[in-house]
Formats: structure tokens, sequence, C-alpha cells
């Protein structure tokens, strides 16, 4: 099954329970014959919708699950993601690299429609697009998209609207706080993949990362989420040798996988403190300051900070674990009230 194959049954089942999530479902001309899943905007929305909404994110690749919070580092409830398929599940699916720019409509897009349209640079180095007869997008969001938007994407993926489903949450909801902080593991694979590491080593992932309380507005939003990963989220990822290490002008022979070659510890001990988020300038500020910083753009800030605070990196190989990082739980005093 294709990504979006798997991502469209999370969603069939979605939508024959709407109303236990808290979600609405919109599929009329409104929608450009879309269908369109409000799981906060003006839908109330719910921790199940935000992990089934997470679920959908990786395309059914991963699973999310809400548990205790770390002792000493937040007393509220955490967020735990498990994925065995993390390059295509966390990052041909889930990363948020699509910036939805229509008029006066802006969304952070991810989910494995990306697959679909292939247009990011990333893509040209992992491969992992693909052709299905139905795409499936997530829309972090204030606002529901109108039909000229909803006609942009399914125009850029290529298929036509009635083949195209969209879920939609703001930041500022249960379900929005939920996806957000799921991405634990997703954004220690593309800090590895920034930094320029084989990806296809990374053979499992685990991540855990306090779930802060749903802000008021949406900028207030963003800051905690963020936080919670840059500044609590524990990371462990297991990796193995036999990829080929990522070049910047992939040919043919790149893809392929040697079945003998090993992962070195030295190979690890290398790049392991890079990937932290402490690696980063920025590190120590909490979030809500570095994004008024940069005007309020994602892509403008440094892409280094983008990492769990603590990191674990098994080399199946040899049988070590290295650990990178450490957590600053004094950024999450702001969450509490006395």
């Amino acid at each position: 099954m294709t990504l979006n194959d798997r991502a469209a049954e999370l969603v069939d089942a979605m939508t024959a329970r709407a109303g236990m999530l808290g979600v609405a479902v919109t599929r009329d001309a409104s929608t450009a014959g879309a269908t369109l899943v409000d799981c906060g905007v003006r839908s109330l929305g719910g921790l199940e919708a935000g992990v089934r909404l997470a679920e959908v994110c990786m395309a059914g690749l991963g699973r999310v699950d809400v548990c205790h919070g770390v002792a000493g580092l937040w007393d509220g409830p955490a967020l735990s993601v498990r994925v065995d398929a993390p390059l295509a599940g966390c990052l041909a699916s889930q990363y948020a690299g699509w910036q939805v720019a229509r008029d006066d409509y802006f969304a952070m897009g991810s989910g494995p429609m990306r697959a679909m349209a292939g247009k990011e640079d990333l893509f040209a180095r992992i491969g992992q697009t693909e052709n299905a007869a139905q795409a499936v997008g997530v829309l972090e969001a204030a606002k529901l998209p109108p039909a000229e938007t909803i006609l942009y994407l399914a125009d850029a993926i290529g298929l036509p609207p009635d083949r195209l489903a969209l879920l939609v949450a703001p930041t500022a909801s249960i379900a929005g706080t939920v996806q957000v902080v799921a991405r634990s593991v997703e954004t220690a694979m593309h800090k590895l993949f920034e930094l320029g590491f084989d990806v296809s080593q990374v053979v499992s992932g685990f991540g855990i990362a306090p779930l802060p309380p749903v802000a008021a507005d949406d900028l207030v939003g963003i800051g905690r989420t963020n936080d919670a990963i840059l500044y609590g989220g524990k990371v462990t990822l297991w990796l193995a040798g036999g990829g080929k290490a990522l070049a910047t002008e992939p040919s043919p022979e790149d893809s392929s996988r040697g079945t003998d070659a090993k992962l070195s510890d030295e190979e690890i001990a290398a790049i392991g403190p890079q990937v932290p988020s402490s690696a980063s300038s920025d590190h120590g500020q909490p979030f809500a300051e570095i994004f008024r910083r940069y005007n309020g753009d994602f892509y403008q800030i440094d892409p280094h900070l983008f990492s769990p605070a603590e990191i674990t990196l098994v080399n199946l190989d040899t049988g070590r674990a290295f650990h990178y990082g450490s957590c600053l739980p004094e950024v999450f005093d702001d969450w509490r009230t006395t």
C-alpha cells in the first residue's frame, strides 16, 4: 500500500466515528468536493482525535499514546511515539515541509500528500515519492481552507479534489497540540538529514515529550508545543549499516543499499553531539521569543534548532548506545499555575 492509501484508511475510520471524536466532516461545494475533516477549528476535537490526526500524519506507520509525564520535567501527561519505518513515516509523510500560502490563507502542510507532490528538495535526496489514486494531507492552520486553496493543493498533487482528504487543526486546540508534540522522532530524523547522515540507516524510533496545556491562541500554542520537544523531548533511534551517505546530487547508484556495510561507533560519535537542540545558538530561549524574532516565519529559523532535547543512538551493528543532550525543565515553569 502507498502512504496515501494507508492514511486514507485511517481517515475513513475517523469520519465513520466523527461524532465520537468531536470532529466535523464536510464534502460539498465549499470544499470543491474534497473531504475536509475539522479537528479543532470550529469543532472541539479531543485527545483521541489528536492521536488519530498524528497517526494520519505518519500514514499509519507510527503509533501515538498519551502517557504519564516524566518525573521532574512536567507534572502533566506526555506523548509517546513509536515508529518502525521512520524514513517513510516521519520524513516522507509527517514532516511539515509544505508551506501552503494562497492569498490570505496560510497553513503548514504535512502528511503523505507531500509524497504525491514531491516538490520539496528533501524528496530529491530520500526518494519516497509516490503515485496514488487518493491523497491525504494535514494542515496546521487557524482557519479551514477555502475552495480555492483546496483546488490549488489538488492541482499540485495531480488529482481531482474529490480524491483529496484534508484534516485541519490549529495549534491552539487539543488535537493540534497533540499532533505537533507527536513529532519528537520526526525532528530527530530531520536533524540527522540536515547533518548529511544517511537516514535510511535508521531502523526504528521512539520518542516522548511533555504534553502542554492547550494555549488560548496559536502563537502561545506554537511556543509551548515546540518547547515540549526542544527542551523536553527524549528520543531513541536504532541504527544499522547498509545504506549509503546521501549525496547533494544523487545518482541512481546512490539509492542502492549494501548488505555487508556496518555502521561504526566512530560515525555515531562524530555526529551525535550535533543532533540535540542544544547544538543551535538559539537553544535556551523559549520558542515563542525565537518565533517573534524571525517574524513568525518557521522556515527562517535555524533548522538545527528543531530537534529533541535528548537523543540516544543505538548502534545495532555493535550493540553500543550513545546519549547526547539534556532537558531544561525550567522552560516549563510558565505552563504551571499556582
